[in-house]
């Protein structure tokens, strides 16, 4: 049986950040996964994901976001690869919606650098991203976007030099608790430690089963479409953007390479019944409403797609994190239903596991996404 101070289950954004930091601090960490580093099996990869600092779900993420991106610059000075690339996001919606009101309100709430803008005034100033008179818009400039493949590998590498393990083609069966110690048994043995942190993404609701609280998986398709017109590339001045529409919550991302615009839906999403069984194939009544998106607010990008690939969206039923320990066991930690807005949070998400693993507090503001909001 080995033995470690840690286990780490699920290797993904926010485990092998947890993994890292519980390696940092001196602890014998292994990382368990069913799949290799930034695969494109769970919800971490697709090139890409929007960073951001004033934040429309709640200002609550804000003392948090600050830290991340310290987390993400020490890591990339540490690593001396670039990870954190600043386009800027524009948000567009209705003025009484729920995206541009909720960044407003944010950004006032904790002084944070935004921009108003008229209709008239993205037309002008973002040409190649189309708002109607009904919207308006609001720029944040201290936004862009992370290598989400990249980000993870980094992490992993990190702490591995400094003495962490990561095992690969492992699946766990089952986890248990015995006397201060937790067991972890795989189909490559059993593991043992005085921490779990359980970081499993679509696959947390059938290892956190005790919660009782219900994690819902969405498929979640993202489509890359070509485009020759400059005004889409990043260095021409393109940000990251999302749309709040009548039709649903749209983003993407500018021209980075010859794949084109990426773009994809944050609202919607099919029930998965079993990730390992998630259909990988584009859907056409999917792709018909990514393309009426671009037919309506990109019109320089064209419908044909050059890319496509699923990730997955694990849903709480507030839509807010889980960052906990486990009520039934102490020794198990845990993060889990991210619902698709998480990506971001990996460094301090992975720096409070290691907290609560290690210390059994955390001096990090995450109260507000213990478990405890979901117990009647």
């Amino acid at each position: 049986m080995a033995n470690f101070d840690a286990i780490v289950l699920g290797t993904g954004g926010v485990g092998s950040a947890a993994m890292y930091q519980l390696a940092l601090r001196g602890a014998s960490v292994v990382g368990l996964d069913r799949f290799s580093a930034g695969h494109n099996r769970g919800s971490s990869h697709g090139l890409t994901r929007v960073i951001r600092m004033a934040y429309f779900e709640h200002p609550d993420y804000v003392p948090l976001l600050r830290r991340t991106y310290e987390l993400w610059e020490d890591l990339e000075q540490r690593s001396g690869q670039k990870l954190y690339h600043e386009t800027g996001l524009l948000e567009i919606g209705p003025a009484d919606g729920a995206v541009v009101p909720g960044v407003l309100q944010c950004a006032a709430e904790h002084n944070l650098p935004v921009e108003s803008l008229s209709a008239r005034e993205v037309n002008s100033h973002f040409p190649a991203l189309f708002c109607p008179d009904s919207m308006i818009g609001v720029l944040e400039r201290r936004a862009g976007y992370l290598p989400v493949e990249q980000c993870i590998v980094q992490h992993i590498r990190e702490a591995k030099q400094l003495g962490a393990e990561h095992r690969t083609g492992v699946t766990v069966n089952s986890w248990r608790s015995e006397g201060d110690a937790v067991v972890v048994e795989t189909d490559q043995g059993t593991f043992q430690a005085g921490s779990l942190i359980v970081t499993a993404g679509a696959w947390s609701a059938d290892l956190l089963a005790g919660l009782g609280v219900s994690l819902r998986v969405l498929r979640k398709p993202l489509y890359w479409y070509a485009t020759d017109d400059e005004r889409y590339e990043a260095e021409h001045g393109c940000p990251a953007f999302l749309y709040e529409t009548p039709e649903g919550i749209f983003y993407g991302f500018p021209k980075l390479d010859p794949l084109g615009v990426k773009v994809g839906e944050h609202t919607g999403g099919a029930l998965v019944d079993d990730p390992l069984l998630i259909r990988r194939q584009s859907d056409p009544a999917e792709e018909q409403r990514t393309r009426q998106f671009l037919g309506q607010y990109l019109p320089g990008v064209s419908d044909r797609v050059t890319d496509c690939t699923i990730c997955m969206y694990t849903m709480t039923p507030d839509e807010h994190f889980i960052v906990d320990r486990h009520p039934d066991c102490e020794q198990v930690v845990f993060a889990a239903g991210l619902s698709g807005h998480g990506f971001k949070f990996a460094p301090v998400l992975g720096e409070a596991l290691a907290d609560l693993a290690l210390n059994g507090q955390s001096s990090l503001p995450i109260g507000f996404l213990g478990c405890g909001r979901f117990v009647v």
